[in-house]
Order: structure tokens, then C-alpha cells, then sequence
């Protein structure tokens, strides 16, 4: 008897979770809140926190594409003691194009957290960068360092553009930005990263822009004192599981070298122009 009763009891809880669920398709129940709300609610999370907010519901993310956001989350954290380019500057940050990328180069000047990530960043010669595999080289120069030391050095820096997620998966564009807010979230230099390699000597490098980068090896110098990066670039990406073919591409052999140091766009030290 009790065992029918738990089966009746069962099947009623079912049907009615099943009628629930045909009354509302959308999987309701829940409260949907002005967009107001979450624009208030955005100015108490911290900036390592605005990814997980964005990801709550699409009104929470809609607030972290708009101008407001980003202005705010600016004054909240900008300090006087700050030393900051010109165009991280408050009178820079009335302009609406690039907001979104000023703002966040401008808490790696200013919010702690952000600071010491880039100060605590390993030295090359101890992670190899492989992130770069398959990036486009945009732009090659070099230039003289005269410092208080000594020996004069060559700095030879590299810009890269990551490759893009469809490459990898062959899946369309996530979410994109509201049209009114595609001026704040422009930014020329996104997936952008420079590659700054300081050498002892002058050393030749052929013609590399417009070239896909497929391979960094750093190892001892000849002199055993120092290091040697040798980079490789060919015409086009090499796909997952090959291995590029040497005999096909442009090598960079830069030897002896002083230091190596990858910069994210959004690094302190990365070259930016004042009217982006």
C-alpha cells in the first residue's frame, strides 16, 4: 500500500512540474530587474570581478558595455599620486572612443592588484611564450639604448595580433557590443602584444611584417653568459599537431641578448598612441 502511494505521489509531483513548466516555456519565476538596478549594483564590484558580473544575466552585461561603467569604475579608482600618460589623464577620459580600453591601462597604473600582476610577470627565459604561435606580425623596428650603463644597447621589438578564437574553433563571434556603445569598447590594438627582445649588438633582421610567427626557442649563448632567441616566420599558420618547416621560413637569430620581455596591450610599458 505505501509503496503505491509513493508512486501516485511521484507521478502527481511530475505532472504538476510538467504543467508548470508548459505554463512557462521561458523557465520564469524569477524577478527581472530594471537595468538601473545592475548599473548600481556595478559600482561595488571590484575590477576582477567585472567578467563574473557580466556573466549573471544580460542586463548585467549590457551595464559593463556601457559608457557609465566604465567612467565610473575610472573616478572610483583614480588617484592624484598616479602617474599616468596624457591620454589616461580625467581630461582624456571625456572622450567616448577607446573608453573602455583607457580605463583598464589605467588600472594597471593605478589599482594595486592589477600593478603587482605585471610586476610579478616571470621572465621570458623561464616561460616561453607560446601564446604567440600563429600571430601576425604587424609592425618590426629597432632602436639604440644609451643608458647609464656602459655597453651600448639595441632594443628590437616586435608587434604581434593573436590569432583569433575562430581560427582555433571555426565558431562564430561571441556577443557583441550595442551599436551605441561600439565607439567606448574600440580598441586598435585588441589581441595586440609586443615582443621586446634588448641585444648587446646590432644585428641584421630581414623584412618579417605581414609574416606569421610559428616558433620561439631561447637557450645559452655562445658565450655561456647570456642568451640566444632565435624566432621563425612563414607565409602562413601552422596548423595543430605540424611542425613548421624550417627550410620554408625566415629565421631571427638574435645573440647574445640581454633580456626578453612580452607586453600585453594593456601593460604599462606598451606603446600606445595619444589619440587612440
Amino acid at each position: 500500500m505505501d509503496t503505491k502511494e509513493s508512486i501516485n505521489g511521484r507521478t502527481a509531483s511530475r505532472k504538476k512540474k510538467s504543467k508548470r513548466h508548459k505554463e512557462d516555456p521561458d523557465g520564469g519565476g524569477g524577478e527581472e530587474y530594471p537595468i538601473d538596478i545592475w548599473l548600481l549594483l556595478a559600482s561595488y564590484i571590484r575590477p576582477e570581478d567585472i567578467v563574473r558580473f557580466s556573466l549573471i544575466c544580460k542586463k548585467a552585461w549590457t551595464v559593463t558595455c556601457t559608457a557609465a561603467f566604465w567612467t565610473r569604475l575610472y573616478r572610483r579608482h583614480y588617484s592624484l599620486d598616479a602617474y599616468l600618460p596624457l591620454r589616461l589623464r580625467p581630461e582624456s577620459m571625456e572622450k567616448l572612443h577607446c573608453l573602455r580600453a583607457c580605463v583598464i591601462r589605467s588600472l594597471y597604473h593605478m589599482y594595486e592588484p592589477f600593478a603587482s600582476r605585471v610586476s610579478r610577470n616571470p621572465a621570458i627565459p623561464d616561460s616561453t611564450p607560446s601564446t604567440l604561435k600563429n600571430s601576425r606580425c604587424l609592425l618590426f623596428w629597432c632602436k639604440k639604448i644609451e643608458g647609464n650603463r656602459q655597453e651600448v644597447m639595441w632594443e628590437f621589438n616586435f608587434k604581434f595580433k593573436k590569432q583569433s578564437p575562430r581560427f582555433k574553433s571555426k565558431c562564430c563571434k561571441g556577443l557583441q557590443p550595442p551599436i551605441q556603445y561600439e565607439e567606448v569598447h574600440t580598441n586598435p590594438d585588441q589581441d595586440c602584444c609586443l615582443l621586446q627582445i634588448t641585444t648587446f649588438n646590432f644585428i641584421f633582421v630581414p623584412i618579417v611584417m605581414g609574416m606569421t610567427f610559428t616558433l620561439f626557442t631561447i637557450n645559452v649563448s655562445t658565450d655561456m653568459r647570456h642568451h640566444r632567441v632565435r624566432l621563425v616566420f612563414q607565409d602562413a599558420p601552422v596548423r595543430n599537431g605540424k611542425k613548421p618547416r624550417l627550410e620554408q621560413g625566415v629565421q631571427v637569430v638574435l645573440d647574445p641578448v640581454h633580456s626578453v620581455r612580452l607586453l600585453d596591450w594593456w601593460h604599462p610599458q606598451y606603446p600606445f598612441s595619444p589619440k587612440a
